[in-house]
């Protein structure tokens, strides 16, 4: 069910007091099927809606048709505010129609219901690659009530080596990466990321976590990516390129291009990053036509034993 129908279909549900699948049908430009369909994926997903059957039935909102969604568990009321998240493919519109929503939670509710809605981020491209499919792991569900809860949590995890150690994490969000999904927590060593396919248990404690009162999941997990993408790629290469050809190097490089000034011949300076000299030198070699390399000189000299290869191959 689309975020934006969703919100629709509640707001509707408030401001009348029963509705028909027809009804809902000719507001929302869908068919009846659709309509019932979304009816019926609303109660599923826990918002507090019943059908009355028979002759003048319909569909009602728990609370009555001025209700101010005070009628929502603290479940079902995460649950609705997930969808405002970063996580969420809701429009920005939609997204700040839930975030009004939330301040007429009562107050129990509207802590988590907060929480909820920056606990979770979806980053789809892999490291260094295109978008992949995102299956959530074993533990993600305890992991993300810890977070929107604010507990911390015994956390069991297995390391790159194979070695299974436990540790206590004040969980501060989620971030799935690729096909991959990833902790943000807190630990005694400053701020970390786990793996949660790594994750062997989660034990969630009675203690409050401490979050830094200026903590952006989506700015942490931006500084966080740039530095392991600094760790992967850790040479650099210096290099002079003409105007018209910018937007191809972002289009090759993405994040591992740095953009500088002019330089006095009308070129731009740029800073590309890459795994090795090698490697690097045959990303470069195709684009020769808008990109001298100016160092350092390992990259240049692979360059130019890829072009006596070339010349030597088809010279």
């Amino acid at each position: 069910m689309r975020a934006d129908r969703l919100m629709a279909l509640l707001f509707l549900l408030q401001q009348r007091e029963q509705v028909t699948a027809a009804e809902v049908a000719r507001e929302l430009e869908i068919s009846e099927r659709t309509a019932r369909r979304d009816l019926d994926a609303l109660a599923m997903a826990g918002v507090p809606v019943y059908s009355l059957q028979g002759r003048g039935g319909g569909w009602r909102l728990v609370g009555g048709a001025r209700t101010d969604l005070s009628g929502l568990t603290a479940s079902e009321a995460r649950a609705l505010f997930l969808v405002a998240g970063p996580a969420s493919a809701a429009t920005p519109a939609v997204k700040a129609a839930l975030r009004k929503l939330v301040r007429a939670l009562p107050e129990p509710f509207r802590v988590q219901a907060e929480a909820a809605a920056s606990s979770l981020l979806l980053d789809p491209r892999r490291w260094g690659s295109n978008p992949a499919e995102v299956r959530p792991p074993r533990f993600l569900d305890a992991l993300q009530d810890a977070v929107i809860r604010g507990v911390q949590v015994r956390l069991g995890y297995v390391d790159r080596a194979g070695a299974d150690t436990e540790r206590t994490v004040h969980p501060l969000g989620i971030v799935a990466k690729g096909p991959s999904w990833y902790l943000v927590a807190h630990t005694e060593a400053g701020r970390r990321t786990f793996r949660i396919d790594r994750v062997s248990s989660v034990d969630p404690t009675d203690d409050a976590v401490h979050r830094p009162t200026d903590f952006d999941l989506a700015t942490s997990w931006r500084e966080i990516s740039d530095e392991v993408d600094r760790r992967r790629t850790p040479l650099e290469a210096q290099a002079l390129c003409t105007p018209d050809g910018i937007g191809i190097l972002r289009l090759a490089f993405g994040v591992r291009l740095e953009v500088g000034g002019a330089a006095t011949d009308g070129r731009i300076e740029v800073v590309i990053r890459g795994s090795d000299e090698y490697v690097l030198a045959g990303e470069l070699a195709g684009l020769v036509q808008w990109v001298e390399v100016t160092g350092p000189p390992g990259v240049r000299g692979e360059l130019a034993s890829i072009g006596s290869a070339l010349m030597g191959r088809y010279g």
